[in-house]
């Protein structure tokens, strides 16, 4: 099978939340083909460089919408009357279903308007220049001060409308982009998986539309959600954020609305879908899946870590809510005076992360201003800040063993994969209850609410003073992870969902194999076709096996009956008994020159 795996910010790059899960399935899949289609999140990220890619990978195509936008296949920039009047009918479409506030109409004037601009950039190019131009900018006016127009886009002004102008046509890049040949592009793959729901899945949807292709949708962080909570922090007015939180609703819908199967990483996710749209007869829940190896020593052979010690694991952000972590073990230190905690961050170089550490140490230093908080040092201080897998820090299991109990005090969460480590550890944990934590729990840890660092504290409390609780609860979390929480399971799940979606759109034919309705001919492709081999395509688009069944299929095989290739049969150019014989003669149980091309060929054999 030949797969379209697409990605955003992450596979096949060094970085990106959704380079581990990708790499693993493409690894773990080594039977199918992958052709990788990457939108690119920066140039930075491009120049870190690929992950190597093994050989199941047929090739990369990236595209980079961060950057400016270029017609690559020399077609004008300038369009015609006809082609600017249906530029015009389809941003319009666009514009007034951002805008509206009648979820119905709004997702189908949304699906007309997205692929007629896709079928116009299709055959004439140049849409990046026409969604940039005045056009967009009067029907985004139009349809923000139209009757029914949702409130809040009221009071946009030309610079608004610009703004959104430069972010419509940077999400809609893929619109644009030359990886829909029938050949060598996406109408040549027999599935489309998308590593997220939103610009990651418009290739997608477009190979859908032109070519049939089956949409596969796995999204282990819903990208609806990460857009609304990017959109918190970034600098736009209300009116940019609105139609910018409107256009990725409207997106999300079209792509569970298209999509064949949907596989959220758990049921928060889950839940995010179905909100928007998302049919529960497509949704099916597949966890993520992690290496259980690497935690193997810690979790079969360890001795349960300082049963003094608290560990916390992740990336250094506020919306771990360290700060309350903090607050919540001077209330433990209080009732445990020889109670140590400490922080092991991933590295991360990104903007605030430096100037949040510095707000955790100052705070932790205030907090026990008689045993000073280093930031490397462990020693005799209750607290201590340290780096997961530099050259002279601890490893990630080596992090998780280095405790009794380990804490999560988020305040907002995806899929927590930091519990399921602690959880393949074999520790006991405290978690706050966001996001799918309750889930991957199921009761093998102790859950308090956010933002309460005394019900955290109590929490903690509870499993420092009771070792033979915390070991229950640490085997029964083993356990559970191993059941649920494995690339195993994980690629078992999508090798399944394949052939699922397969066995209900099979790989698609050459034209004459599909009748006048569409539909593939009965017989057009004979059993004998799919004998296990090497496969090439002929000129014509038949396929002929070679290696294993080449003699079969060449009518040189050990049975010597027929000498018309096997393609030939679906074209009714040789005699069916010849080729019959020809191919049953290599059967496994048949036995080559047993009389079977005899038989099929002439009537009477001699077997």
């Amino acid at each position: 099978m030949r797969i379209g795996l697409l990605t955003e910010g992450g596979y096949p790059y060094a970085t990106g939340e959704s380079r581990l899960w990708c790499d693993r399935l493409v690894r773990g899949l080594a039977q199918h083909e992958f052709d990788i289609y990457a939108l690119s999140r920066s140039a930075r990220q491009e120049n870190g460089g690929r992950l190597p890619l093994p050989p199941q990978v047929r090739g990369v195509r990236t595209a980079s919408p961060w950057a400016p936008a270029s017609d690559r296949r020399g077609r004008p920039r300038r369009y015609g009357r006809r082609e600017r009047r249906r530029f015009t009918t389809h941003v319009t479409q666009l514009a007034a279903a951002v805008c509206g506030t009648d979820a119905g109409l709004a997702d189908e004037a949304f699906a007309e308007g997205l692929y007629g601009l896709a079928e116009l950039g299709r055959e004439h190019g140049g849409l990046h220049a026409a969604l940039r131009s005045e056009t967009t900018v009067r029907a985004l006016e139009s349809a923000c001060r139209a009757p029914g127009a949702r409130r809040s886009l009221h009071g946009a002004t030309v610079p608004d409308y610009l703004v959104f102008a430069d972010r419509l046509e940077r999400a809609l890049r893929p619109l644009s982009l030359d990886w829909y040949g029938a050949e060598d592009g996406l109408g040549a793959v027999d599935l489309c998986h998308a590593a997220s729901g939103g610009p990651a899945a418009l290739p997608g949807l477009l190979a859908k539309r032109f070519f049939g292709v089956p949409l596969l949708v796995t999204e282990y962080g819903v990208h609806l959600r990460a857009h609304y909570l990017a959109a918190a922090d970034a600098p736009l007015s209300a009116p940019v954020r609105a139609l910018l939180a409107a256009f990725h609703g409207c997106l999300a819908t079209e792509v569970y609305r298209q999509a064949a199967v949907i596989t959220p990483g758990n049921t928060h996710a889950r839940r995010w879908q179905e909100r928007c749209g998302a049919d529960r007869a497509k949704v099916r829940t597949v966890y993520p899946g992690l290496e259980a190896e690497q935690f193997a020593a810690v979790g079969d052979g360890d001795d349960g870590g300082d049963p003094h010690t608290l560990v916390w694991v992740g990336r250094i952000e506020p919306a771990k809510d360290l700060v309350g972590l903090l607050h919540a073990f001077a209330e433990v230190r209080k009732a445990e005076p020889h109670a140590r905690l400490r922080l092991l961050s991933v590295p991360r170089h990104e903007p605030g992360t430096a100037t949040y550490l510095a707000h955790c140490q100052a705070l932790a230093a205030q907090l026990f201003p008689d045993e000073a908080a280093d930031a490397h040092a462990v020693g005799d201080n209750p607290v201590s800040f340290e780096e997961v897998g530099g050259p002279y820090a601890p490893g990630l299991a080596d992090a998780y063993a280095a405790g009794a109990v380990v804490v999560l005090s988020s305040v907002v969460e995806g899929f927590p994969v930091g519990l399921v480590e602690a959880m393949l550890c074999g520790r006991a944990t405290v978690s706050t209850d966001v996001g799918a934590v309750v889930e991957v729990i199921g009761g093998t840890g102790l859950v308090v609410p956010p933002r309460n660092p005394r019900a955290l504290a109590d929490a903690c409390l509870a499993l420092l003073r009771d070792p033979e609780r915390r070991s229950r609860l640490g085997a029964a979390a083993r356990a559970r992870a191993l059941e649920l929480f494995t690339v195993e399971q994980n690629l078992a799940a999508f090798r399944d969902i394949y052939l699922q979606l397969i066995s209900h759109a099979p790989v698609r034919r050459p034209a004459e194999c599909v009748g006048a309705d569409g539909r593939p001919l009965p017989f057009a492709h004979p059993a004998e076709a799919y004998l296990p081999g090497h496969w090439t395509r002929r000129d014509d688009g038949c396929r002929v096996s070679r290696g294993a069944a080449g003699g079969a299929a060449s009518g040189t095989g050990p049975s010597g009956r027929g000498t018309t290739p096997l393609w030939a049969e679906q074209r009714g150019d040789a005699d069916p008994g010849a080729v019959s014989g020809a191919v049953l003669g290599t059967v496994p149980g048949v036995g080559a020159g047993s009389g079977v091309g005899a038989v099929a060929g002439k009537g009477h054999g001699d077997a």
